[in-house]
């Protein structure tokens, strides 16, 4: 389908879909040549694995944004990377101090936040209300730091990377969109602000709007399925496998694919 170079998600990912990819090509391969949106995307195991040649990833995550946008520029990590308490300690507080400073742009953030990323408890991203990131020091006996990152530079050559509320992209009508929203379970500030309940219903209402191929999933919620049902989408449910999340459960849960405009490919 793509001649594109395939490359793995550069971080670790709390929630990330790479399980679900083989559901998720059941239905994209027959509309492949459209542009993929996805609204909300994390820590891209769902691009990597579709490999579009046209994307539009967008998160109201900064730091993540920021750290794509270097690595479509080529980054090279030129900071001691070491699976060390300390030093994580004095990174968080180099990172945050950046953050207050105005200056989360930078190579030098975009580097922290990979290092904090692959150094902290679960690889989870979380902020606290002042911005600050505040996830603790890991628990991993050995870490494999990667410092060049030259491969995403082709990779990522047509996918446009923005920083918005999801509301506020401008969708063609032909765009395929996979929304992966936060989980409507109890989380501690992925972003500054949150994603709350009328976040979750403002996302499906949105895409009911969009006359392409929409693919919504989340946790298999009483109030998700009422919601998304109550919308007309078209439910799949699946069984999920165990996850991390924020205290870091392993409870299996079931996720549901909600969809609009698209049919199945049978071979």
């Amino acid at each position: 389908m793509t001649s594109r170079p395939l490359v793995r998600p550069p971080l670790k990912w709390a929630g990330g879909k790479r399980w679900l990819l083989p559901e998720l090509r059941k239905y994209w391969e027959r509309e492949s040549k459209r542009r993929l949106v996805e609204p909300f995307c994390g820590g891209l195991a769902a691009s990597l694995g579709l490999v579009p040649q046209r994307a539009l990833l967008n998160d109201i995550n900064p730091h993540l944004i920021n750290f794509y946008q270097w690595l479509k520029r080529g980054l090279v990590i030129s900071l001691r990377m070491q699976n060390d308490e300390k030093l994580f300690y004095k990174y968080r507080r180099r990172f945050n101090k950046l953050l207050s400073d105005g200056l989360g742009d930078t190579s030098e953030a975009a580097s922290l936040f990979y290092y904090l990323n692959r150094t902290c408890f679960n690889g989870l991203c979380r902020f606290n209300r002042s911005g600050e990131f505040n996830v603790p020091f890991g628990s991993y006996k050995k870490i494999n730091y990667k410092r060049n990152f030259l491969e995403y530079q082709e990779a990522f050559s047509q996918w446009q990377f923005t920083c918005l509320s999801f509301d506020r992209l401008r969708l063609k009508p032909t765009d395929f969109v996979y929304a992966d929203p936060p989980y409507d379970v109890e989380f501690t500030q992925y972003s500054k602000d949150g994603f709350g309940w009328e976040d979750q219903i403002r996302t499906a209402q949105w895409l009911t709007k969009h006359p392409g191929p929409v693919i919504l999933s989340n946790q298999a919620t009483k109030k998700i399925i009422e919601l998304y049902s109550d919308l007309g989408y078209r439910l799949d449910r699946l069984p999920a496998p165990r996850r991390i999340s924020c205290n870091g459960d392993r409870t299996p849960a079931e996720e549901v694919l909600a969809l609009r405009n698209l049919n199945k490919r049978t071979r």
